[in-house]
């Protein structure tokens, strides 16, 4: 597997699903969105969520006016390629192949989500993977 990083749970998702779509916020902005009915204990859960995805490089904040404001640093496409990739790696010993198979057989796919996917596909066999190296 590439660099491992480390996972994000549901409660960090949600912030940074909060940072992606209105971007850059307070502890207190993002607190209120989150539990808007919440108290000093919300504000405190939300500020540890912000800590910890900060170091963990996925947040960064700058301090303006008194105040830090916390921005998202990576794109939700990165986060999840790699959450996939641990999945893939923990799960299906780095195969895509039984991940899936697997997902075909649990979900249905619309039969113009297959093409696409079949298009794609033929797309990577025609031009290689576009994968970057391992490091």
């Amino acid at each position: 597997m590439g660099r491992s990083t480390p996972n994000i749970t549901d409660a960090e998702w949600a912030v940074l699903e909060r940072l992606w779509e209105e971007g850059p916020g307070t502890v207190r902005r993002l607190a209120d969105a989150l539990y808007p009915k919440g108290g000093a204990s919300e504000y405190a859960t939300v500020h540890k969520l912000l800590e910890r995805l900060e170091a963990k490089g996925h947040v960064r904040r700058d301090r303006r006016e008194g105040v830090y404001v916390f921005r998202a640093v990576v794109e939700r496409d990165e986060i999840i390629g790699q959450e996939l990739e641990a999945l893939v790696e923990r799960m299906c010993g780095g195969s895509l192949q039984p991940l899936l198979t697997g997902l075909l057989r649990v979900k249905r796919i619309k039969p113009e989500d297959l093409r696409e996917l079949l298009a794609l596909v033929d797309e990577f066999d025609a031009k290689g993977s576009r994968r970057k190296p391992r490091r």
